[in-house]
């Protein structure tokens, strides 16, 4: 039988930079996305995957990250006091149990496999998944639990993947496929940003993982890869060498990558319209203002 994916590692030691002047003071992770961080949808999304241990990579000047996540007994108060208990309860639901949040630091930016292996001492010899909040999905079924799902069949390793333009394929980590069964296929290898025109496909790798410890052993190498860091798909492209057990998975739902501006303002307006008491407004300024354009 295999074993259940518990522990989720959530790399956010970045700096942001895309963001400044935001990110000068505030941690990109806890930007707000209609009234929501980045973060607690990663949150959300890996509670409904069954995880129950999270691990967050930090850096330093995380630490409005690690208090989003405190008790505000201040403000419950007040809340409760003044009646208010649906803002009470959204309130309660960013909470995070005593001991079931860690928090490590990586003191140089090496590298998402560097910040992956930063985190091996507390995931020791059990399978784990890595989530990065900077990718966004708006899906049904949230995107890790069909993941979760689909690795009960396959085990081994997995990656969340998505089809994107030949012409952007050489922005991320790219699989070369063996064999494709529809939502499933089989990886053979894994190329991380490859040069343009040299992709073996043009099914790209995006923020999910469900991986195994064999991988971390493969992190403790250390070997730089493409931009002079340390590389995940490089790690896990090893363990396509060693065991022939990683599967790409497609997906359903739409991501936004909201570590770009222009992803970010996408998913705003996305979530936004999703929402039944903003959607009425929103529209009708956007209509508005495509009008404006016309003239």
């Amino acid at each position: 039988m295999r074993k259940k994916v518990t522990k989720a590692i959530f790399p956010v030691a970045g700096m942001g930079t895309r963001f400044l002047p935001a990110t000068k003071s505030v941690p990109k992770e806890i930007m707000t996305l209609v009234d929501r961080p980045l973060v607690q949808y990663a949150i959300d999304e890996a509670r409904a995957a069954g995880i129950k241990e999270f691990i967050f990579v930090t850096s330093r000047g995380k630490g409005a990250l690690e208090d989003y996540f405190d008790l505000a007994p201040q403000l419950e108060q007040e809340l409760r006091k003044k009646g208010k208990t649906e803002l009470l309860e959204i309130l309660k639901s960013t909470n995070m149990d005593s001991g079931a949040i860690a928090y490590v630091r990586q003191h140089k930016a090496l590298g998402l496999g560097h910040a992956v292996w930063c985190a091996r001492r507390l995931i020791g010899n059990e399978p784990f998944a890595v989530m990065l909040p900077d990718d966004v999905i708006a899906a049904e079924k949230p995107c890790l639990q069909q993941m979760v799902e689909a690795y009960a069949e396959t085990g081994g390793n997995m990656v969340a993947a998505m089809e994107v333009a030949p012409e952007r394929a050489s922005s991320y980590g790219v699989l070369d496929i063996s064999e494709d069964d529809g939502q499933l296929v089989k990886v053979k290898g894994m190329v991380e940003k490859p040069p343009a025109g040299e992709a073996p496909s043009n099914l790209a790798v995006i923020g999910r993982y469900i991986l195994s410890p064999s991988v971390l052993q493969n992190l403790n190498k250390m070997k730089s890869g493409s931009g002079g860091e340390i590389q995940l798909t490089d790690a896990i492209a090893q363990d396509i060498a060693n065991e022939n057990n990683v599967h790409g998975y497609r997906f359903r739902g739409q991501r936004f990558d909201c570590g770009s501006k222009s992803g970010f303002l996408q998913a705003t307006v996305s979530f936004g319209l999703a929402r039944e008491e903003l959607r009425d407004d929103l529209r009708t300024y956007l209509k508005s203002i495509m009008l404006d354009g016309d003239t």
